[in-house]
């Protein structure tokens, strides 16, 4: 406030000179004196100086004479500056500006006003709608989230400068603050940053309120705002609600806002004269600052950050959950005519059931959940074998899961039980297949060659087929059809008969000699 009063008491009481005056108050002579003036105009006397407020005399003494509009002889007709608003706002991603509305408006109104008037005119209307809610924040409630630009960093290998970014978490009702450098504000570096500020808050708020970083908000709308599932999955598991800020209401974020200029002043500006060669070593000198900041007396509250939030957040806050989150990104993945999933170039089986439906996976470091209509279907330690299958049998249709259980050593067993000629020719075909894969059909046919004939033939079959060295089911079938198994034991008994008898007329091998 002016020093009137004591100008009039100087002067009227004391009898003092204007130089004097001047000199007391610590304003200039000129100004003394056209207090002065002013007082004898208005006639006013140091009895009734006296009696009146500051606010009063400054009223009496400085009277606000109403603006004297100029007489126009032309009246232009007005814009409509709501319009102009609405139309400005609506049409944002088309670029419009005031010059092309201006010039709408001149085509309408070619009498209307110049571009300059039309301009002031609008920003005069403009400036009564620039009007401040004052919040009012609930202990314990919210947590306001930002990021800018950090410190850098020099590459101790290639001498390169990184540039990092500040994450920053302000508590609305003490101010308490959270600072983190990161390389990027990528959805892991996001996420990392929040498990962090809850372990060092060692609390979790019931509202957290972040600007619409990509990684926060994949679609950003004033009403609806479209939530980022990994961030969503995160609150979930910490118990508390997301209320993004609105796109383009920085008033919204104003605790973070303001906690961004203070972390620039009390943590960017005391570091900037240092080196760092690792993000390590920018956070380390980050908390020491950080906790300078929040140890330091604010000016009205006459407490610092960190006491406000133990008597206001802290209390009211939720409690922090006996394991912290880990880190998980949800994919979309359509199961494919073989019920497996890909996920990072590995496969993973899912109910064959589910065939060619849309799955939400949820994918950690050690973990694959698919998720069909909300509920899970399916659950697989994580592989990182590129090209790779993971199966269960609980997913494969049955005549699948038959074909899998079978196996060299099943298909020895199974023909063992028909005979041991049986069991070794099984084993002599799966031995000639550079793949015994390949030989499974075949040795599942001459098992089931047991169900059509009777077990002793199949293993008579399979004796002759081991001594001619007929390994196939073709070859046991046309045994077993053409009755072969049934004349080997005729040809065995004359066997001996086969060598000629001794007679004059055949010669013998002497002969030739």
């Amino acid at each position: 406030m002016r020093k009137i009063k004591e100008v009039l008491r100087l002067k009227f009481e004391c009898n003092l000179s204007e130089r004097e005056i001047a000199r007391s108050c610590q304003i200039s002579r000129t100004t003394v004196a056209d207090y002065l003036r002013r007082a004898t105009i208005s006639g006013l006397n140091w009895a009734e100086a006296a009696a009146l407020g500051e606010v009063q005399l400054v009223e009496r003494l400085f009277p606000v004479m109403p603006p004297v509009e100029k007489p126009t002889s032309i009246q232009r007709p007005a814009p409509d500056y709501a319009d102009l608003y609405k139309q400005l706002r609506t049409y944002r991603k088309f670029n419009l500006t005031l010059t092309q509305l201006w010039i709408e408006y001149k085509e309408a109104h070619p009498d209307g006003y110049q571009y300059s008037q039309f301009c002031e005119h609008y920003r005069r209307w403009r400036g009564k709608l620039d009007y401040v809610m004052r919040q009012e924040h609930r202990a314990g409630e919210k947590l306001f989230i930002d990021y800018c630009d950090g410190l850098s960093l020099v590459d101790p290998f290639t001498g390169e400068i990184i540039l990092t970014q500040l994450f920053l978490a302000v508590w609305g009702a003490s101010n308490y603050t959270y600072a983190e450098a990161t390389l990027s504000q990528t959805l892991p570096e996001w996420i990392r940053s929040h498990v962090h500020a809850f372990e060092y808050f060692h609390c979790i708020p019931r509202v957290l309120v972040p600007d619409n970083i990509k990684s926060g908000v994949s679609k950003a709308c004033k009403y609806e705002p479209e939530l980022n599932p990994t961030y969503t999955d995160m609150a979930e598991h910490y118990g508390c609600a997301v209320l993004p800020a609105r796109p383009y209401r920085p008033r919204d974020k104003a605790k973070v806002e303001v906690g961004v200029l203070i972390a620039q002043r009390w943590i960017l500006a005391v570091l900037r004269h240092r080196t760092f060669y690792s993000l390590v070593e920018i956070n380390a000198a980050i908390r020491e600052c950080l906790e300078r900041l929040n140890s330091r007396l604010l000016r009205h509250a006459k407490k610092s950050r960190r006491e406000l939030f133990d008597t206001l957040d802290y209390p009211s806050a939720l409690p922090l959950p006996l394991r912290p989150y880990e880190y998980a990104e949800w994919i979309k993945a359509r199961v494919n005519f073989d019920y497996h999933i890909e996920v990072d170039d590995h496969y993973y089986s899912i109910p064959f059931q589910l065939l060619h439906e849309r799955l939400d996976v949820r994918q950690t470091a050690t973990t694959i959940e698919a998720f069909h209509k909300g509920k899970r279907i399916a659950a697989h330690v994580r592989s990182y074998v590129k090209g790779g299958y993971t199966t269960l049998k609980e997913h494969m249709p049955p005549q699948h899961r038959a074909y899998a259980e079978w196996s060299p050593a099943r298909f020895i067993q199974w023909a063992g039980k028909i005979g041991e000629a049986t069991a070794r020719l099984v084993e002599q075909i799966l031995a000639g297949r550079i793949y015994q894969e390949q030989a499974f059909r075949s040795c599942m046919g001459i098992i089931q060659l047991g169900r059509s004939y009777e077990p002793e033939r199949v293993e008579a079959a399979s004796q002759r087929a081991l001594k001619y060295k007929t390994y196939s089911y073709r070859s046991m079938k046309a045994i077993l059809s053409g009755r072969l198994d049934q004349r080997q034991d005729i040809e065995e008994q004359h066997s001996g008969q086969l060598s000629l008898p001794l007679h004059q007329n055949i010669r013998g091998p002497e002969y030739y000699q």
